[in-house]
């Protein structure tokens, strides 16, 4: 095909304008299941404690009639556990041009970064709160530190692989010790974690896993298989191929995947699936999520976005764990 002598065409314009869209798309997921589930207490100082207590199993307790020589049970008082808060912060600076300039898709340039840095410091915590670590007292060199779950869960800990062990001694003082191979992300460990969870008197309802042992549990065929069957009686064209409740001998469990969660093990980082009961799970603010202005230097606007906290475990019992899945 030909184009007539002289004809203007836009390879060669100099004056096009641009045409940027004022919708800025941000793929980034926002969802941080256990944050969200873990209700809020206040924390007074930066170590601060609480106390556990439990009633021994049932035994027998038969006394003869009329024994006149009683004496005193023995006293089991609670426990004292205690963990220590954690700085979380971002610093954004912006110069007072840029504080001008009309930006596509948001408003002050300032503003849309500390609010983009609030949602990235909220998927730090959940990845943190969830990860084998222990409390530590920090100093002038080393920041403090909260114990996350694994260093809590104790009781019902199932290893499923070889070489693992729940934390010994104090709990939230000592590390999970993660397997030298991995577990099976398999119907015989969940229901064992279960067990172990039940046995303790714990009744969790929620199984927080990693994106990969999702679609493990979806492939449980003895599950999915029911599934698809209901599913092609009431609408034929449809196929369900996930399993989001579990129904055990010992409570029903929502299946719930965690994008931070660690995706796989064995190794210093493991994946592993938790059996929580969020109703005793906490997250203590010693400082909330708050903007402070710093001090200003020169031809800029600075900002620090801080939080302080610390998880509560109230009871590691009522939670359990199957480490090092695969």
């Amino acid at each position: 095909m030909a184009i007539a002598s002289n004809t203007s065409l836009t390879y060669g314009a100099v004056a096009i304008r641009e045409d940027l869209s004022d919708v800025i798309y941000n793929i980034a997921p926002m969802d941080t299941p256990f944050m969200s589930g873990c209700s809020k207490t206040t924390a007074d100082n930066t170590f601060f404690e609480w106390q556990t207590d439990s009633i021994t199993a049932g035994a027998a307790n038969r006394k003869i009639e009329g024994d006149d020589n009683i004496g005193a049970d023995a006293r089991v008082l609670p426990t004292r556990l205690g963990n220590y808060t954690q700085i979380s912060q971002y610093v954004n600076q912006t110069s007072g041009t840029d504080q001008v300039m009309n930006y596509a898709g948001h408003g002050k340039n300032q503003a849309y970064q500390l609010a983009k840095n609030g949602k990235r410091m909220k998927r730090d915590m959940e990845s943190m709160l969830t990860q084998n670590i222990v409390r530590a007292a920090g100093d002038a060199t080393e920041a403090r530190a909260t114990a996350g779950i694994p260093a809590w869960i104790n009781t019902a800990h199932v290893a499923g692989g070889s070489g693992g062990s729940a934390s010994a001694g104090s709990i939230g003082t000592t590390a999970m010790v993660n397997n030298t191979s991995t577990a099976a992300a398999s119907e015989a460990n969940i229901k064992a974690t279960i067990k172990e969870c039940y046995d303790a008197g714990g009744s969790p309802d929620m199984m927080l896993v990693p994106s990969n042992v999702k679609q493990t549990i979806s492939a449980l065929s003895q599950s999915v298989s029911e599934l698809r069957t209901a599913a092609n009686k009431e609408a034929p064209a449809s196929v369900v191929a996930a399993v989001d409740i579990y129904v055990s001998d010992f409570g029903t469990f929502k299946i719930v995947p965690d994008r931070n969660l660690a995706a796989d093990g064995p190794g210093s980082v493991a994946a592993n699936i938790f059996f929580l009961d969020m109703d005793y799970w906490a997250i203590a603010w010693l400082r909330p999520f708050n903007t402070v202005d710093l001090a200003k230097t020169g031809d800029s606007v600075k900002q620090l976005l801080v939080a302080e906290y610390g998880l509560v475990s109230k009871n590691e019992a009522s939670s359990g764990i199957l480490a090092s899945v695969s």
